[in-house]
């Protein structure tokens, strides 16, 4: 047990005999008896937000959470913190990300708790609490509010955001009218919750329970399943023992347990975002994940989990075939299955009376009879990309992982946006689109915007994809032949904003090429031509461009890794 919560973090007024009488003096309005405090203390970490739909509906798990703490004889306290939408924040959460986190871990360094639970559910939340809570190392369990419901139309299951971008397509297309948009809108988000296909919430959900910091079984329970309300219990109830045996996320979160972590991104065809933010939660705890470890992890671990947007199923569907303890058990020869978790017992413990019923093995397949032989994710490297780029090949088309093709470059977003549907764009199928300016510097916040739109004239002859490249990421909902995360990106110098429109690019996702045809006399002149971008003067977005690290280290701040010396 730690020290009585009236002496330990206490407020600095020059008297330390006064901030414990003060403090004294003011708890008592939560109702506890000064005695009460000897109890071990757990925050939790509250991300509710009413503009934050995905978190909207957490008061009632945060309320069993509080029950689960009580039952186990803690004192259950929560506090705010930032809440992260994807759909409304502007420019994109992935420029908050780093703030929530150091919000997360100020907030459980400051305050006299003993323990936190980590609640949220959106896209960036999750890994931004696993970040905070490395920093701050005290014990910390994770919880999510869980994936949608499914969605229905006309009797096709419907996946947010998969089909929200499937049908927009289409609509640009015109291939759907305006009733049937509208209908399908009405139908893509039907619950609370976050995006029901395995998107980069689900990703970093499974992450989570593969690497130890969440109950088994929580990441793929729906959020509308009265069995949350149960895995919100526990998870109050097994904070407290976590308090009492001083388990800690720097215990939990190793290097070994982070290589299991990216076995379950490359098994269920996961989000390439979590590259990026495994990286940084890593680094944290001065643990290296480089590229070329992804990549290596991802050629050794078959693809076994049939969901979208790499495959048929959804979270629901999951769910049913028992989630990320089957995959994880059917992985189980690849895992470093003596690492500790937060039931306090080792993975190989937790897995040991795993099942998965023959009924679902069209959701969840065996490990001798995968989907695919090699993981969801492929790292690319070429003069393009010198320290490494990242592509979905379950979610691309099989024609153009192999491919030469002439460059359509846009500078910017606006750019972008301006000429993509313009009739007289001069481009073809066969060119590769080309977005630059849109990486952490230059997004800023490296926005979602990797999966560029088809030009509007090429979706009416029936295309409905092409090869895109971009220093910028795409949603875990997104698909399609996408290259991301081209780093350096173009504001860093990178090559990427050296490219022009008519030069050849070779694309080779077997070989793991990406290279511009582009001789390095040719480079060298373009490159002393290159002028950096201007960066924003004030506040938090002047204080992210100047210090964000790139994508292949993780995009967390330069002053908040472990080591800095080593990034």
């Amino acid at each position: 047990m730690t020290e009585d919560n009236k002496t330990k973090k206490l407020t600095s007024y020059g008297d330390k005999g006064f901030s414990q009488f003060i403090r004294q003096a003011f708890n008592r309005h939560l109702g506890y008896a000064p005695e009460d405090f000897t109890k071990p203390v757990i925050g939790i970490c509250n991300t509710k937000s009413e503009i934050n739909r995905c978190h909207s509906h957490i008061e009632p798990l945060i309320t069993a959470i509080k029950n689960g703490v009580l039952m186990a004889g803690g004192i259950p306290l929560e506090f705010p913190t930032i809440s992260l939408g994807e759909i409304n924040t502007s420019p994109t959460t992935m420029l908050y990300r780093n703030l929530a986190a150091m919000d997360t871990e100020e907030m459980i360094r400051a305050q006299p708790i003993d323990g936190v639970v980590l609640i949220g559910g959106c896209d960036k939340v999750t890994p931004s609490q696993l970040m905070g809570a490395a920093s701050a190392n005290i014990p910390s369990i994770l919880i999510t509010g869980g994936p949608m419901n499914n969605g229905e139309y006309e009797g096709r299951t419907l996946g947010a955001c998969s089909d929200c971008r499937f049908f927009w397509q289409e609509y640009r297309g015109e291939k759907v009218n305006d009733q049937e948009i509208n209908e399908i809108n009405k139908a893509l988000a039907p619950t609370a919750g976050h995006c029901m296909v395995m998107g980069s919430a689900s990703t970093m959900a499974v992450c989570a329970e593969a690497m130890g910091m969440m109950l088994p079984g929580g990441a793929a329970i729906p959020a509308t399943h009265n069995r949350r309300l149960e895995h919100a219990v526990q998870t109050g109830k097994q904070i407290v023992e976590l308090v009492e045996k001083n388990i800690t996320p720097s215990q939990i979160i190793t290097r070994k347990s982070l290589e299991n972590a990216i076995r379950m991104l490359m098994a269920v065809g996961g989000s390439t975002n979590a590259v990026i933010h495994l990286t940084a939660i890593a680094g944290r705890l001065n643990i290296e994940l480089p590229l070329d470890l992804f990549d290596e992890l991802s050629r050794t671990t078959p693809f076994i989990a049939n969901l979208r947007p790499a495959g048929k199923f959804q979270m629901e569907d999951f769910f049913k075939a028992g989630g990320a303890p089957v995959v994880l058990k059917e992985l189980e020869s690849l895992l470093y299955t003596e690492e500790l978790t937060v039931t306090g017992k080792s993975l190989r413990e937790n897995l040991k009376d795993v099942r998965c019923s023959d009924t679902y093995r069209e959701i969840i397949t065996r490990f001798e009879k995968p989907l695919h032989q090699e993981g969801g994710i492929a790292v690319l490297k070429g003069n393009l990309a010198p320290n490494g780029a990242v592509i979905k090949p379950k979610a691309a088309s099989k024609e153009l992982l192999k491919h030469k093709g002439r460059a359509v470059v846009f500078t910017s977003l606006k750019d972008l946006e301006e000429r993509i549907d313009d009739p007289e764009l001069d481009i073809s199928p066969d060119d590769i689109m080309v977005l630059q300016n849109a990486g952490p510097i230059g997004g800023p916040g490296m926005p979602e915007a990797g999966m560029l739109p088809i030009p509007q004239k090429l979706l009416k002859q029936g295309v409905r994809d092409m090869i895109r490249i971009s220093d910028a990421r795409m949603s875990g909902t997104a698909f399609g032949t996408v290259i991301l995360h081209a780093a350096p990106e173009a504001a860093a110098g990178g090559p990427i904003g050296l490219v022009k429109t008519g030069d050849i690019i070779e694309l080779n996702v077997e070989e793991r090429v990406l290279q511009l045809h582009v001789t390095d006399k040719e480079l060298k002149k373009r490159r002393m031509e290159w002028k950096p971008p201007s960066y924003f003067e004030r506040g938090y977005t002047s204080l992210y461009q100047k210090h964000v690290l790139q994508a292949d280290k993780g995009c967390d701040f330069d002053f908040l890794v472990s080591n800095p010396d080593k990034r």
